[in-house]
């Protein structure tokens, strides 16, 4: 299956173009107002949803799955909204539909949305979804078991993804960077085929590949996985800022929304799982591992979170992560592009 979610199809300078083509084709006028002048407070929130169908752009990924549960159990109809899930194939796609206005709320990766945030699109993180903890690892067979053998060594990943950011991060931490390295340029599913073939010393990938190649080597070691500093490989829930501000009940709708799917995927794994592998068109069983590698955040997790160490610590590792990789220009400060009252509002 294909991981089109962790695609970073938009590199900094391929967001500008993006910017440039969505302006054209934006539906929206000058005086169609962002919020982001002003601070959302939880005691302005309506409990009650606004009128009007709710536009959200989504792909493939099983981190985004609860929306798929929320279709199908009727927690959307719950919680008094309509909403639209439109599935894309490509981040640049879905980017640019966000950012002409054509969605109001859009599920991206986290360095994806700070990529946002330094273009200064007018949007908010309203919500955490997910976080990778050992479906997207470094590996390597024997003698390579660390990460500092790596170097002077081969090593396969797809540039312009998490993977990308993974091995980055992963090398800071030893004090390394892809200098130390001989990095070649190749996508997921083929870096683990390659260091199974012995074409290179090492890969980054993700599930399923981590497993396909623990399971053809013996010897297949993991280096070093995204649970090294959960959060990392992490996605998000952007909302428009004209949205906070003029329908801030349907936004809060939404996070109740996400909360109740996830509850019902804790108490009912199987059939959640069941839904959402059906939802990213996969066959029954292929994502196993993919379920067991990744954490979806509850309601109280993200009322925690968002507002703390997910914002001062987590989005910082990965901004820095971002522009050590080039992805970024400067130092974005992650605080500027959340809003946590909305997950705030949900817990009371």
């Amino acid at each position: 299956m294909s991981k089109t979610k962790l695609r970073l199809a938009v590199l900094a300078f391929g967001l500008v173009a993006v910017l440039a083509l969505a302006a054209c084709g934006s539906d929206s006028d000058e005086s169609g107002g962002s919020g982001s002048s002003g601070e959302t407070s939880v005691a302005s929130i309506p409990d009650q949803p606004e009128s009007g169908q709710i536009n959200m752009g989504i792909e493939p990924w099983i981190g985004y799955g609860p929306w798929y549960i929320a279709q199908e159990k009727g927690f959307f109809k719950k919680n008094g909204i309509d909403v639209k899930i439109t599935n894309f194939n490509t981040d640049d796609q879905q980017n640019a539909a966000f950012i002409a206005n054509h969605l109001e709320v859009s599920n991206i990766a986290t360095h994806t949305s700070l990529l946002l945030a330094q273009e200064e699109v007018p949007a908010k993180i309203v919500l955490v979804e997910d976080k990778s903890l050992t479906a997207d690892a470094v590996i390597a067979p024997d003698p390579i078991k660390s990460i500092k053998d790596l170097k002077g060594k081969s090593v396969a990943y797809e540039q312009g993804t998490t993977s990308d950011i993974l091995i980055h991060y992963a090398l800071a931490q030893n004090g390394m960077s892809t200098d130390d390295i001989n990095v070649v340029p190749m996508n997921a599913s083929d870096a683990g085929n390659a260091v199974i073939a012995g074409k290179v010393d090492a890969a980054v990938t993700y599930e399923p590949y981590i497993s396909a190649a623990k399971a053809q080597d013996p010897d297949m070691n993991v280096l070093f996985t995204a649970g090294e500093n959960p959060g990392l490989i992490s996605d998000v829930m952007v909302a428009q800022d004209s949205m906070i501000q003029d329908k801030p009940g349907q936004v809060l709708a939404l996070v109740k929304s996400w909360n109740d799917a996830v509850d019902f995927y804790n108490q009912n794994p199987e059939e959640a799982q069941a839904i959402i592998t059906k939802g990213v068109g996969a066959t029954p069983g292929s994502l196993d591992a993919s379920f067991a590698g990744i954490q979806l955040y509850d309601g109280a997790q993200n009322a925690k979170l968002l507002g703390g160490d997910f914002v001062n610590q987590t989005m910082v590792d990965v901004r820095d992560a971002a522009i050590d990789a080039g992805y970024l220009k400067d130092e974005v400060d992650p605080a500027k592009f959340v809003d946590p009252t909305f997950v705030e509002k949900a817990q009371k």
